[in-house]
């Protein structure tokens, strides 16, 4: 079966609620309470988001994240009582798309999830665009991405947010438009866009540290510089 988003919480009331309250938004939605039944329920049925818990009874969610992450890109959403940088750090760093602390609003928590299922309907309608500069070739179509001839492996919204900055290529791009033509979501911490920037510069730049594609315009945003070949 196909659903919009599999909650993946030990917090049974919590899981259900939320749950719930997604189904009766026309967001379908399956819950599941251990690493063990999250696997199981994702090799015979097929979802577009999950929120994961980090402690999960039988396990962490960070392997069980690691886990999804080496067959699919599906955007995973942590969710936790646990809120030090550090956490944060390490979802994002394993290939989460995004941290919700708990407690967490129902409403909001649905506004996110909307947000990024808007982006993936809108992101299959995009029309067939290649970038290719001689060094790196970005096939938006198929979502494939090689660099010097290598293919890089990035998750769905590491791809998404470096396909924005190559449409918009060689102009300042504000933090706030990022969030709100990428993300499509207002709630979105600068963290979380500061560790995916570094991930797609690690994956593209000669020298991360040094970037000369993606540029930082402090305190304002970014520039993708393009035709960077050599």
């Amino acid at each position: 079966m196909n659903y919009d988003c599999l909650i993946i919480d030990d917090e049974k009331e919590l899981a259900d609620n939320t749950c719930e309250y997604f189904n009766m938004f026309d967001v379908p939605s399956h819950a599941v309470y251990t690493k063990a039944d999250a696997i199981e329920f994702l090799n015979s049925n097929e979802v577009s988001l999950i929120l994961l818990d980090i402690n999960l009874s039988d396990g962490s969610g960070f392997e069980l994240c690691k886990h999804i992450r080496q067959t699919l890109d599906t955007p995973i959403l942590f969710i936790s009582a646990r809120n030090t940088d550090d956490d944060k750090i390490i979802a994002l760093n394993i290939g989460g798309d995004d941290y919700i602390e708990k407690p967490y609003s129902l409403g909001v928590v649905l506004a996110k999830v909307k947000a990024v299922l808007k982006r993936l309907n809108k992101t299959t309608a995009v029309k067939p665009d290649v970038y290719d500069d001689g060094r790196i070739k970005v096939d938006k179509l198929n979502k494939t991405i090689s660099v010097d001839g290598e293919s890089k492996k990035l998750t769905s919204m590491e791809f998404t947010l470096l396909s924005y900055l190559i449409d918009n290529s060689d102009r300042l791009i504000t933090k706030a438009e990022l969030f709100d033509n990428v993300w499509k979501d207002k709630f979105t911490s600068d963290g979380t866009l500061n560790v995916h920037i570094r991930k797609l510069r690690e994956a593209i730049e000669p020298d991360p540290t040094s970037p000369t594609y993606i540029i930082t315009v402090w305190k304002e945003g970014y520039k993708f510089v393009s035709g960077n070949a050599g």
